[in-house]
């Protein structure tokens, strides 16, 4: 009973829309007297030049027809983003016109939506009505009530009659009711779902449309906006399917969110598991380089902080905690909201408040309970030129994960070095299947050798099956994040029957060498044999290579038939009978040397992706292979060493090879040996027990020279040179 009393008291503040910057809406006059903070300003003219736009073509609510990328549904788009600004316009300025034009448009789609069956475009997505899937109508209604509810109280009651009924009640029954399976699931489009039905309960004064969107359809709670913060997020706020997903579903989990706070604040929801969604906010923005998004699993690579979704997440966040190195993020992408934290965030950032974000290095716990795996960010240094190395040790992420287990990617000088493909999608563009993911998302994006991991015999992690993947995930066994030393070390069991792999990746400082130098172990233990890949897929232009090969000159051979191996063009192919070599290539006046060995014969082959590609679908992207048929275990060593500068406007080269003149690899007793020779003569030893005991000490005789350490690794310093 108290509930229901606390939730109609809530019903009957909300009647009313909240003021953005003021107790009640200023006229244009007194809003050109005030002097709005620059940011807050640029974005008020910025969202009445669109509207505005909008208004000078006349209202145009098509009959739905086309898919992704086509008129209907671009249009469709434009007007939801012009109800929702248009409402928060005429809120902030009171000009008629803009509450009319929302009016008007919302009668249009009143005249429409009643009459409105399945999308005719509907594929393999849940059909939507508007558009071609539901998670477009669930999003047309989280933008459109916003707007509603900014100029609801401002039209007569037969106007909010016909609109609440013909449009806004329809489509909350056709996401919660209709399209049950979606709005009961865990996963982004029910967030979606479950915000624009709740946001438009609160609107409406509907207890029941807010109760299903909480707690799922039959309110028990195993489904719904609250079950979904609690399965989605890790502890550490790490969304399940990666950081392009988790910057989608931001959106709707934070206005939501702040929807739920303003009409019923002892709800505490951004306090909920230990503050939830500001944690997710802030890993958010952890998960990126130079603005943009870590692009693994299927991901966008073209997305960034700057992006409406991560706008409004910031000023929620801002107005939530004033925490001022979010200030900082809002300042890198020149926008904000037209809300009481927007104008919040514009007059702070005006007055100089700004902090910069702490980007640092951090491991990101997976799963609910921080038991699936985990995503290691590495970072060292500061500003835009900074190094990041993120390995990817977490759990499948349902649908739109990637058989990827144990990656990795590396960032240097602005760039990504190592890369990772992200999703075979160009998003909204017809031509392009319509927008939708291509098949060679299947065929090649999600496939192990498509990504910086082992493959064996030619086949990808669980059999590419995505139920028996979800299942298993990798053991996070080792991290650190101690300035010179900083480690990563996971394994996985089942990603091949019998086989487990285990991967340590360890950025060391080392006197003599330049930075980034990246050591990367691989271990793969069976008692059957097989052909162990590890491909490496980089960024750049090949600039020497110290071992001979053969080079297909006249034609390039496809490396394989299916697993994404029918994909990958072949340029030339080594055998390295001593499992050693080396490969140099440049990107933007900075010089890499990829120094790799073996526990025997390797075989190096250097190919691009795009074989077997009629449509053009793929990107061109270099790679090479390290390929070896072991009975029993199989190792592979690589150094990835950073070094020298080429300016061809100055016309001037320096240290373009690399400074390492020898690396040899010694497994003794379950520990790994790299012992470094640089041309200068300087030795060092780089000794990992994987041991995570700081406090055991190790000790390994190697050609009589005694390496000793203590913890799971150390840069030990071995006589010889100028050491």
């Amino acid at each position: 009973m108290k509930r229901a009393m606390l939730l109609a008291a809530a019903m009957a503040l909300c009647s009313s829309p909240d003021t953005a910057i003021a107790a009640a809406s200023p006229q244009t006059a007194e809003l050109e007297a005030r002097e709005l903070p620059p940011l807050f300003a640029a974005e008020l003219e910025r969202a009445k030049n669109f509207v505005d736009g909008m208004m000078g073509k006349g209202i145009v609510v098509p009959v739905p027809r086309d898919p992704g990328g086509g008129y209907t549904h671009e249009q469709h788009k434009r007007n939801y983003k012009a109800i929702y600004l248009g409402g928060q316009i005429y809120r902030v300025t009171g000009e008629g016109r803009y509450r009319d034009f929302v009016r008007d448009m919302l009668l249009e789609y009143a005249e429409l939506y009643p009459t409105l069956g399945d999308h005719p475009a509907k594929a393999n997505q849940n059909v939507g009505r508007l558009f071609w899937q539901v998670l477009n109508d669930a999003m047309w209604l989280v933008h459109a009530v916003q707007g509603y509810g900014d100029i609801r109280d401002a039209l007569t009651a037969a106007e909010r009659a016909k609109i609440d009924n013909n449009v806004f009640r329809p489509a909350v029954q056709f996401l919660s009711v209709d399209s049950e399976r979606t709005f009961n699931r865990i996963h982004n489009h029910a967030t979606w779902a479950t915000a624009g039905v709740g946001m438009t309960g609160y609107l409406l004064g509907d207890e029941d449309m807010v109760e299903r969107a909480l707690f799922g359809s039959d309110k028990s709670g195993g489904a719904g906006f609250i079950r979904q913060t609690e399965l989605l997020f890790s502890p550490d706020g790490y969304y399940t399917e990666g950081p392009y997903y988790q910057r989608f579903a931001l959106l709707p989990f934070l206005v939501f969110a702040d929807a739920i706070e303003r009409n019923e604040p002892d709800r505490r929801i951004f306090q909920h598991r230990d503050g939830i969604l500001l944690k997710a906010l802030r890993t958010t923005i952890q998960l990126s380089y130079q603005g943009y998004f870590f692009p693994f699993n299927d991901a966008i690579r073209d997305k960034s902080l700057k992006t409406a979704e991560l706008y409004d997440g910031i000023a929620i966040a801002y107005a939530q905690t004033g925490d001022p190195s979010l200030l900082s993020i809002a300042e890198f992408q020149g926008r904000t909201v037209l809300t009481d934290g927007g104008f919040a965030v514009a007059k702070d950032l005006a007055a100089g408040e700004a902090q910069p974000f702490p980007f640092r290095s951090l491991l990101l716990s997976d799963g609910p309970d921080g038991d699936q795996g985990a995503v290691a960010i590495l970072r060292r240094g500061k500003g835009p030129r900074h190094t990041a190395l993120v390995a990817k040790n977490s759990s499948q992420g349902m649908g739109h994960g990637h058989f990827d287990k144990l990656a990795w990617q590396l960032y240097d000088n602005g760039h990504e070095i190592v890369r990772d493909y992200g999703a075979a999608r160009f998003l909204n563009i017809e031509a392009k299947e319509g927008g939708r993911y291509l098949p060679e998302n299947t065929t090649w994006a999600k496939t192990t050798v498509a990504h910086n991991t082992l493959v064996i015999d030619e086949t990808s992690h669980f059999g590419g099956d995505v139920r028996v993947a979800s299942d298993r995930w990798p053991e996070q066994h080792y991290f650190s994040d101690a300035a010179g030393l900083q480690v990563s070390s996971a394994s996985i069991e089942g990603a091949y029957p019998g086989v487990e792999i285990r991967r340590t990746l360890i950025m060391p400082d080392i006197e003599g060498l330049e930075v980034p130098l990246v050591l990367d172990l691989v271990h793969a233990a069976s008692n059957a044999p097989h052909q162990y890949d590890l491909p490496l897929h980089y960024s750049g232009h090949i600039m020497d290579l110290d071992f001979q090969r053969d080079s297909y000159t006249a034609e390039r051979p496809v490396l394989g038939e299916e697993n994404g191996y029918q994909h990958i063009w072949v340029d030339a192919i080594g055998a390295l009978n001593e499992g050693r070599g080396a490969l140099t290539w440049i990107h933007d006046g900075r010089f890499y040397t990829y120094r790799f060995s073996g526990n025997g014969p390797l075989r190096a082959i250097l190919g691009e992706s795009g074989a077997n590609d009629p449509n053009f679908n793929l990107r061109r992207e270099p790679l090479i292979i390290l390929r070896a048929m072991r009975e029993g275990e199989a190792s592979f060593v690589g150094l990835i060493e950073a070094h020298g500068k080429y300016d061809g406007a100055a016309e001037q080269t320096v240290a373009s090879r690399s400074r390492i003149a020898d690396l040899v690899h010694d497994r003794v007793e379950g520990k790994d040996i790299v012992r470094l020779t640089q041309r200068s003569g300087q030795r060092h030893a780089i000794a990992v027990s994987h041991d995570p005991d700081p406090e055991v000490a190790h000790s390994i005789s190697l050609d009589g020279e005694e390496i000793a350490w203590t913890g799971f690794a150390a840069v030990v310093e071995l006589a010889g040179g100028d050491n």
